[in-house]
Formats: structure tokens, C-alpha cells, sequence
């Protein structure tokens, strides 16, 4: 019974640091500004009524159901939850340098105190957002719970593996942080925010597949209209990218954190 007691404390004081992350995190990041949280959900509603609007004018009607803004929305609110919680985490241990000098904050805190308040936040957002949608528009969407949540989970597993991974390289190799804004600006448009899979030619199907996130967004889109098979939709290939690039991060992060804390 003895050795249990450490193991005890140890859970307590990892709980208390995430806890105590958390609070910073949320302080430094909607305490400082006016509305706070507020802005979390206007930005996102910012964004899909401007791509609505642009994208009503040129079209009669999205590519799938009758309503603009719910189609943007289906696409837009997971990809900027994997988009913003990745680049959190992958910021998370520099962010806190100065913290982990304590004996009782840990790597592994601090990215699990970002991974934990940003997804309940992208939560939040998508619940609102969604739910205010189907009160004010005549949407005729039949929602799958399953699906969305296996879209919002496929969202957040890849948010957290490339997270890590990139917390991992951004300090050992500072290089590459500029190089990986460059090579990921196109994303929002290769992940099915703004067109379907299956209206793209097949040699582009052929290459965007390989692109994890147009998964999520295919999956979320499943989950809102009942029509839409996307037959192409891999959650295993999603799901497996996610694991591996987490497993990396981790085996590297846990090998050389300290000399790139004090580097």
C-alpha cells in the first residue's frame, strides 16, 4: 500500500498544475481584452457570414443542403478547432518556460493544460455557433450526434498529435516554425471548407486525400447531412496520423526536453 502514496501525490500535484495552467492560459488569452470570450464565439460568426455573403452572390445555393452559412460553418468550425489548438500546443512549452523551473510543473502539464481549456473552448464555440444557426435559419439539417462527434474527436486527435510534434521541432529546429506558416497557409483551402470531394477532378481527389483534415471535414458534413455518403472518408487514416505523429512527439519531447527547455 506504501508506494501508492507518491503516486497519489504526484496526481494530485499534476491536477493542480493543470488546473492552475489552465487558469493562467485563460487569463493571458480573454482576460486582457475587452468582451473575452465573447470574441471566441464573434470571430468564427465574423468569418462564415463573410464567406456566405461572397459565396451567395456567385451561387444559388451551397453544394450541399439550402443553407450558406450552415454549410461553411460544418467545414469551418473543425478545421479552425485543429488549426488553433495545434498551433497552441505546439507553442505550449516555450510559452512556459519560465514555469517549468518548478519541480511541480512538468512538459506534459503544460501541454495538457493548453489541449484541455482550448478543445472546451472550440467546444463551446461550435455549440453556440451551431446551435444558434438551426434557431435562426430554416436549415432542414437532420443531425447524426455519432458523426459529429466523431468529427469533432478526429479534429482534436490530429490538433494534438501535430501539436506535440511541432512543440517538439519549433524548439530544435526554430527554422522550421516560419517554414511550417509558409507550407500551411494553403491548408484552409485544400480542406473542403469551401467544395466537396467529390466535385474536385480525380487526379486532385487522388492528392488531397492524403490531407487528414479534408477527413474531418467530410466526416462533420456526414453528420449534418443525411445524404451525403463521403464514401471517400478514412477516420483509421485520420485517426492513425494523429497516434503516430502524438507517439513521435512524445518519445522525442520525453528524450531531449531538458536541453531544449535550457537551451
Amino acid at each position: 500500500m506504501q508506494p501508492q502514496i507518491p503516486v497519489t501525490k504526484r496526481r494530485l500535484a499534476t491536477g493542480r498544475s493543470i488546473f492552475a495552467l489552465m487558469l493562467r492560459e485563460m487569463v493571458t488569452t480573454y482576460g486582457r481584452s475587452p468582451g473575452g470570450y465573447i470574441w471566441a464565439v464573434l470571430e468564427p460568426v465574423a468569418a462564415i457570414s463573410l464567406l456566405s455573403f461572397a459565396f451567395s452572390i456567385a451561387f444559388k445555393q451551397p453544394p450541399l443542403g439550402n443553407n450558406f452559412p450552415l454549410f461553411y460553418a460544418t467545414a469551418y468550425l473543425p478545421y479552425m478547432l485543429f488549426h488553433d489548438i495545434s498551433g497552441k500546443i505546439a507553442t505550449s512549452i516555450r510559452f512556459s518556460k519560465s514555469l517549468l523551473g518548478f519541480s511541480t510543473v512538468t512538459w506534459l502539464d503544460v501541454i495538457a493544460a493548453r489541449f484541455l481549456l482550448n478543445i472546451m473552448t472550440h467546444l463551446m464555440v461550435f455549440v453556440v455557433v451551431i446551435g444558434g444557426m438551426l434557431v435562426l435559419f430554416d436549415t432542414h439539417a437532420v443531425l447524426d450526434l455519432p458523426l459529429i462527434l466523431s468529427g469533432l474527436a478526429m479534429a482534436a486527435a490530429l490538433a494534438l498529435g501535430v501539436g506535440v510534434m511541432n512543440a517538439y521541432l519549433f524548439l530544435a529546429f526554430p527554422a522550421w516554425e516560419r517554414l511550417w506558416v509558409v507550407l500551411t497557409r494553403p491548408l484552409f483551402i485544400v480542406s473542403g471548407v469551401f467544395f466537396l470531394f467529390e466535385d474536385l477532378p480525380e487526379w486532385v481527389q487522388d492528392f488531397l486525400w492524403f490531407n487528414p483534415v479534408f477527413h474531418v471535414t467530410g466526416e462533420m458534413r456526414r453528420g449534418f447531412y443525411p445524404t451525403y455518403a463521403g464514401d471517400y472518408i478514412s477516420s483509421s487514416f485520420a485517426y492513425g496520423t494523429a497516434i503516430g505523429l502524438l507517439a513521435l512527439g512524445l518519445m522525442l519531447l520525453s528524450r531531449n526536453h531538458d536541453d531544449l527547455v535550457h537551451k
